[in-house]
């Protein structure tokens, strides 16, 4: 149903930093940057698969409340590796990686909260 998503995050740079860090294990990195001069005043990073940015982060008035974005992984290895380079990036553990058999049987995803506050989940929906 999405094509992108973008929001204002407080620090451009440290966000970038932890971003890139934390979305290398689900393969996305930066594929677009925006200049206040391209953009007629804010400055924005999109993340995703090459060539194709679905995930920007943006200068501008930083949102009120915590944002949850859940991103796809290829396989749970990968959610556990996303986990773990988003606190190694500075990111808190908002739920480790496994199984959240609430939503269904094969629902494994792992949560953390960026410099912002705002909730991170990559997720896998295959079976292990």
């Amino acid at each position: 149903m999405l094509d992108h998503i973008g929001f204002p995050v407080s620090d451009l740079a440290r966000s970038r930093a932890f971003y890139v860090a934390a979305l290398a294990p689900l393969g996305f990195g930066v594929q677009w940057e925006v200049t206040p001069e391209m953009s007629g005043g804010d400055s924005h990073v999109g993340f995703g698969p090459p060539g194709r940015p679905h995930f920007w982060i943006g200068t501008g008035r930083p949102l009120q409340g915590r944002l949850h974005v859940a991103l796809v992984a290829v396989d749970r290895p990968a959610v556990d590796a996303f986990h773990a380079a988003a606190l190694a990036a500075g990111g808190t553990d908002n739920g480790p990686p496994g199984i959240r058999a609430h939503y269904h049987p094969d629902y494994y995803g792992a949560f953390v909260l960026d410099p912002d506050g705002h909730n991170v989940e990559a997720v896998c929906h295959r079976p292990a």
